[in-house]
């Protein structure tokens, strides 16, 4: 007689769903686990023998296998612990067959049978929602879970406790999710001195996720700027919520089960190698670029990364997402990111004062920014040179405006995107148009087309160059709540084109 449980393998942000078969048959007593293992499942016998012995549950001298079926997909990761316990003992009849079978049953199991926290919980809900089934997890993971809404979600703290809900001695209460929580002391724009033409490129790139380079000389605010753009962005929609928050219950980021409205904030160091910034290592699993899924992925030093890393950002910018691809897994993840980068005009940084600046000038500069490839900056709708700040304005008190206010425009020019787009799948921000979208929403009046027009044949934009003047200028349109785009949105949108290092 076979016993059944049900769990998952996944596969980037997808949780496929694996058939637990247990079968306690006469033999040579022994415990096998088939099914493609790594290490940590494999290991999961000894867990699960010394669990249920620490619960006074002898094992028949009976022959026991594990079958992880399909045994063609890779099974790994210490979550299959607890559906592999949950299996044997509805084979030894210790709980109801048909209840093993009505759930989705994740979680490590320790050797006195309490079960640990697991990553990969809220996937584990959707695909047991998809399935018509509950969910079995540790008590840590329930209020994660739960955000999913379509399954009941069981949060265990032991293996007795799963023995006793099944057995009807002790139901458990159903989880429920846990807090909603937004980022709180985020720093102020109004902290920035002077730099009102890098507030403003910043305030464009926020309200349309436009991606943004600085270039400036240390110390002239390029990283305060970046840090501050977390409090001018609108919070996650629902749908965002929960999309961010399973690939960052993939990697273990989520706290105590609440789940974050406010926008992912990623800044990598530039040692950072491809597989931290694209994806892959042991299981394929995500990088940086996919944890700042619907937010921001801030680049200091830029020029500093190594240039392969560089050079692997330019597809996920222009799809929205990545192939992590290895000898044993090809692993998808979205990454649909806002990137802002910042660079020192040169090596020494000092290239447009004469009095600092090395004896290299302009070589250096030219060298160090050379580093970018043209494909890769053209992919930058707004460039902006951050000049260094006046001692005499740094005793200046603060000025300018307030986050709130620059946030107020921001919601208010994000709203009409998403009305314009309302009909329109998976396009949710101007940085998002093409083809077609573009006519319809982006051509500018007779002036503007135009002015572009002379623009284009003078600095030679090219065909993605001249499609991002045409989205940024949407954009500020939107901030200046207009619903055609004009001269004055097509020459803003140019003056940021044309600034910087290339002119692509």
């Amino acid at each position: 007689m076979v016993a059944r449980a049900y769990t998952v393998a996944f596969q980037g942000v997808e949780a496929r769903e694996v058939e637990v078969q247990c079968a306690v048959s006469p033999g040579m007593p022994a415990f096998s686990v088939v099914g493609l293992p790594d290490k940590a499942v494999s290991e999961a016998r000894d867990r699960v023998r010394t669990a249920f012995a620490s619960m006074s549950i002898a094992l028949p001298s009976k022959r026991v296998t594990i079958n992880l079926s399909p045994a063609d997909l890779p099974k790994e990761g210490s979550h299959f612990d607890l559906p592999i316990a949950l299996a044997l003992l509805a084979a030894l009849e210790i709980v109801p067959k048909d209840a093993a079978e009505a759930v989705v049953a994740l979680g490590e199991l320790s050797l006195d049978g309490s079960i640990v926290p697991v990553v990969g919980a809220l996937p584990a809900a959707m695909a047991a929602a998809e399935q018509d089934r509950s969910l079995l997890c540790p008590s840590a993971s329930g209020a994660e879970a739960a955000w999913v809404g379509g399954a009941q979600v069981i949060g265990a703290a032991s293996l007795a406790d799963v023995v006793r809900h099944y057995t009807g001695q002790r139901p458990i209460e159903p989880s429920k999710p846990g807090e909603v929580s937004m980022e709180s002391g985020l720093r102020d724009l109004r902290d920035v001195k002077g730099q009102e033409r890098a507030k403003r490129a910043l305030e464009i790139a926020a309200a349309g996720r436009h991606h943004f380079m600085m270039v400036g000389t240390p110390g002239s605010g390029k990283s305060m700027l970046a840090a501050r753009l977390s409090s001018i962005l609108p919070p996650l929609s629902a749908a965002e919520a929960l999309e961010t928050s399973m690939i960052h219950s993939l990697s273990g980021l989520l706290d105590e089960g609440g789940i974050s409205r406010s926008r992912p904030f990623r800044e990598p160091h530039h040692t950072a190698s491809m597989a931290a910034i694209i994806g892959g290592g042991r299981g394929a699993k995500p990088g940086e670029v996919s944890l700042a899924h619907n937010g921001v992925l801030f680049m200091d030093e830029f020029p500093e990364f190594q240039r392969t890393v560089l050079e692997t950002l330019r597809q996920p910018i222009e799809t929205g997402e990545v192939m992590v691809a290895r000898a044993n897994a090809h692993v998808k993840y979205p990454c649909k990111f806002m990137l802002v980068a910042a660079a020192n005009p040169c090596k020494c940084g000092y290239l447009s004062d004469p009095e600092r600046a090395c004896a290299r000038v302009p070589v250096c500069g030219e060298d160090y920014l050379g580093r970018i490839s043209g494909p890769l900056m053209d992919r930058f709708d707004l460039r902006v040179d951050v000049p260094p700040v006046a001692y005499a304005d740094l005793d200046l008190p603060a000025a300018g405006e307030l986050s709130t206010t620059v946030a107020a425009r921001v919601a208010a020019a994000r709203k009409r995107q998403e009305a314009r787009f309302a009909n329109i799948q998976d396009l949710r921000s101007n940085a998002d148009m093409a083809g077609d979208l573009l006519t319809d929403f982006a051509t500018p009046d007779e002036q503007g087309r135009a002015f572009l027009t002379r623009v284009a044949e003078r600095f030679g934009l090219s065909a993605r160059g001249y499609h991002r003047v045409l989205r940024v200028a949407r954009t500020i349109s939107d901030l200046d709540g207009s619903e055609d785009v004009r001269k004055p949105h097509i020459a803003e949108a140019v003056s940021f084109r044309l600034a910087g290092a290339n002119t692509g």
